[in-house]
């Protein structure tokens, strides 16, 4: 048991940085006629509502829904509380899809995620490298009146929208569409209170069960180093996913958190030496990608796992179906580690991977 806490620990702190970032689909080779397409003033607005995040004190109840490859939908829902200079708790409430937790996130000008809470420059860049985006209009949302912006492909069908408070300049909904215009993923606020009195909750006061980002940055000469030693670290994957964050966790054995993204896409990568024993994954859909066997797991967050000559790798995913597989089949298969004995214990795997279960 303490095994599996410890280990929850670092699954929950990895993907702290990110549980909130945007999620929508890829685009195709044309990125620089996308970048002279985009309004300046759609950018101004998602750039804004970084800042809105960081100084608004708020409090709202987001839905977070995903729809499968089958058609089903996936939902959780989230208490969150941003109190400025301190911090973001976000409580997911116990549902068929997660058994509940919390998590808080510190306001940190350098990890400021994205997601509701807003854009960091390097997602900004990556969208505006991917994608046009545009104004579209308002919308309303939880009875605000909202800019709306779009990030649309090369062929001008929409990936993404959004829709940014004029109040607050807070991301009140955000919506990823596939290629037909079909929701893939829907995060929004169904009810949000600002200026409310400061709650008083202090981090290090807060449940175990809250984690940080990792705080060890890998540096570009720390990669090639990984490298040499026989990592397998991608500078990007298919559908013009670019490695724009790598952590190390050091406690323990070493673990890689690679994070890709399109600007719109978020797709995480957690490598560790080990072993995979498919006999412990008998909740896990057995499938077949680039090839090889990986097991699948639809939730809010796509996942995957599998194992290649010694590692252990484990993909999140905020992306469609499509990415997903693209991403899963373009990393390391094969070798003797996949049947061999479990080295680092698939049911703490597992929690690592929803550290709230």
């Amino acid at each position: 048991m303490k095994d599996r806490i410890s280990h929850s620990r670092w699954m929950a702190g990895g993907i702290a940085t990110a549980l909130l970032m945007l999620w929508f689909v890829t685009t195709g080779d044309t990125a620089n006629a996308a970048r002279l397409r985009s309004d300046p003033e759609a950018l101004r607005l998602l750039r804004a509502a970084e800042g809105a995040a960081r100084t608004t004190p708020f409090e709202g109840m987001q839905f977070i829904t995903a729809w499968s490859r089958s058609g089903m939908a996936t939902t959780s829902l989230v208490n969150v509380t941003h109190v400025p200079g301190e911090g973001t708790r976000m409580r997911v409430e116990s549902t068929t899809a997660d058994q509940g937790g919390q998590m808080f996130e510190a306001d940190d000008a350098q990890q400021t995620p994205a997601g509701l809470t807003g854009y960091t420059p390097k997602m900004l860049d990556l969208l505006a490298r991917n994608y046009a985006v545009v104004r579209a209009g308002e919308g309303q949302v939880s009875g605000r009146t909202t800019s709306v912006v779009e990030a649309r492909r090369a062929d001008g069908t929409p990936a993404g929208r959004f829709y940014i408070d004029r109040q607050t300049g807070l991301m009140l909904r955000r919506e990823l569409l596939d290629q037909q215009g079909r929701e893939v993923t829907l995060t929004f606020f169904t009810e949000i209170r600002q200026d409310m009195p400061k709650p008083q909750f202090v981090p290090a006061a807060l449940p175990e069960t809250i984690e940080t980002p990792w705080a060890h940055e890998l540096a570009y000469a720390e990669l090639g180093a990984l490298r040499y030693q026989g990592w397998q670290v991608r500078s990007g994957l298919p559908g013009g996913l670019s490695l724009y964050d790598a952590r190390q966790l050091d406690s323990g054995d070493p673990v890689v958190h690679l994070s890709y993204s399109d600007g719109l896409s978020v797709v995480s990568v957690f490598v560790q030496r080990g072993t995979l024993d498919p006999s412990s994954v008998a909740h896990w859909r057995k499938a077949t990608r680039g090839g090889r066997t990986v097991y699948l797991r639809d939730t809010v967050q796509q996942r995957a796992m599998w194992g290649s000559r010694g590692y252990v790798y484990t993909v999140l995913a905020d992306a469609p179906p499509p990415v997903v597989d693209n991403a899963v089949a373009a990393l390391p298969h094969g070798g003797t580690g996949f049947w061999g004995r479990l080295g680092c214990g698939l049911g703490r795997l597992a929690s690592w991977v929803n550290p709230f279960d």
